[in-house]
């Protein structure tokens, strides 16, 4: 019997999305013996931090890919938002699966939504992307750094730490959270490169590609390709002010993207659709969007980013 490893982190919704691709592959390959090896990567590690100030690239999957270059797992799975747009040598993706929700989410006991939220309440993020859409909206609140599992966040929020927390849609149903009264999509809200979508990382010349390509979806391929494109030319990552969002359908791509500070005063914004046909005619319109973007400044407001306390 053929025997594959899959290498994840332990949270409660990364061990849901590292099963949820085992009992695709057992489902596929009736052979196949699939197990889990658990990692703790830096950022699992460093939780009294904001991620942006302990290194914005490879907090979460840095650990894994050593293991797969080391060959002592066959794959990884990660959110596709948390992986970088360079991949460490003789490393790739093998598959982009379909996509969740792909919103950010609004939680809390007390309040529907932003709008309902007295002035000085406290709105608990991970994500500077976050904090300058809200600021945006109602530079009145104070948002404050909230780190750990979802667990660790949605509890926090219970103990009154908290007015509100925002999390991501897609890890909301996944997890099929339930007891918290408000749970509300935010429309208004880019989301990061990537979001909703897994990521199957391996080495290159694997046995294991061509096995895994059941399990890319057209359409998160050809969106993905296009947010990581235009976060590449930026050169940001996941824990930088940017939001990319695009949406295929029926050959039309749809993009919206936000690039800012995290209070909110500097915002570049804009969407765009455009007729697509293959991955290239996507990357290049992540490229030519991001260098729209850096003739409007973007490479000067993500400087002063870098510098932002939060």
């Amino acid at each position: 019997m053929q025997k594959l490893t899959i290498g994840t982190r332990g949270s409660v919704l990364a061990l849901w999305q590292a099963n949820h691709i085992k009992n695709l592959l057992e489902e596929r390959y009736p052979k196949l013996e699939v197990e889990l090896k658990i990692v703790k990567t830096k950022g699992d590690k460093i939780l009294d931090v904001p991620l942006a100030k302990i290194g914005g690239k490879g907090l979460f999957t840095k650990e894994l890919e050593v293991l797969l270059l080391e060959g002592d797992i066959d794959l990884a799975v990660h959110s596709l938002k948390d992986v970088p747009v360079e991949f460490t040598q003789g490393l790739g993706l093998a598959a982009i699966t379909k996509r969740e929700d792909v919103r950010d989410s609004f939680l809390s006991f007390k309040y529907k939504n932003l709008g309902d939220l007295p002035k000085g309440a406290k709105v608990g993020t991970t994500s500077l992307r976050r904090v300058m859409q809200i600021n945006a909206l109602r530079g009145d609140l104070d948002c404050q750094s909230l780190r750990g599992n979802v667990q660790t966040r949605l509890q926090r929020l219970e103990n009154e730490e908290f007015d509100a927390i925002i999390l991501a849609q897609a890890g909301v149903n996944r997890l099929e959270l339930k007891g918290i009264p408000y749970i509300t999509p935010l429309d208004f809200m880019v989301p990061a490169m990537g979001q909703a979508a897994l990521g199957i990382e391996c080495k290159k010349d694997s046995n294991y590609v061509e096995l895994l390509s059941f399990l890319n979806d057209k359409n998160a391929v050809f969106e993905t390709h296009c947010e990581r494109a235009f976060v590449r030319v930026l050169n940001g990552g996941c824990q930088v002010p940017i939001g990319i969002n695009a949406r295929y359908n029926e050959g039309s791509l749809e993009v919206r993207a936000i690039l800012g500070l995290p209070d909110g005063s500097e915002i570049i914004k804009e969407n765009l659709e455009s007729e697509v046909s293959s991955i290239k005619d996507c990357e290049y319109i992540g490229k030519t969007l991001a260098e729209s973007f850096l003739n409007q400044g973007a490479r000067e407001i993500l400087q002063k980013a870098q510098d932002w306390k939060f």
